[in-house]
């Protein structure tokens, strides 16, 4: 048998020329996938789990740059678990940011009142 597009003999059982790699008939196309082993057509991965866990919330919510890191690299592989790590690290920071608020609050309100003693009594709480 001769490849059809270089013109070089090949054997009779081939499915591909060798000098080529022009495929030698359809038929020898379909021979050659019903032979190829079946790993080959199975995913190199296997599938991820994504549960979206609240403990990682949890863990942003108590480290948040270990939530913003998690977020980010989750984001394309993982949605649910990166939406969960980065929104405790968000809640956490938020939660920080009211406290900071209300303790300079609550601390002016005390320098104000008390003059001086008022620092000292700021200062204490700290």
């Amino acid at each position: 048998m001769f490849c059809k597009n270089c013109g070089k003999e090949v054997g009779d059982q081939a499915a591909y020329c060798p000098f080529c790699g022009s495929t030698l008939s359809d038929d020898a196309e379909k021979n050659a996938q019903a032979q190829r082993p079946a790993y080959e057509a199975q995913q190199p991965y296997p599938p991820v789990q994504d549960s979206g866990s609240a403990g990682w919330g949890v863990l942003g919510f108590f480290i948040p740059l270990v939530g913003l890191i998690l977020f980010l690299v989750w984001k394309d592989s993982k949605p649910r678990s990166a939406k969960a790590a980065g929104v405790g690290a968000l809640v956490s920071v938020i939660v920080y940011v009211v406290l900071m608020i209300i303790i300079g609050v609550v601390g002016g309100l005390m320098v104000a009142k008390q003059g001086v003693n008022g620092v000292a009594a700021v200062l204490s709480i700290l």
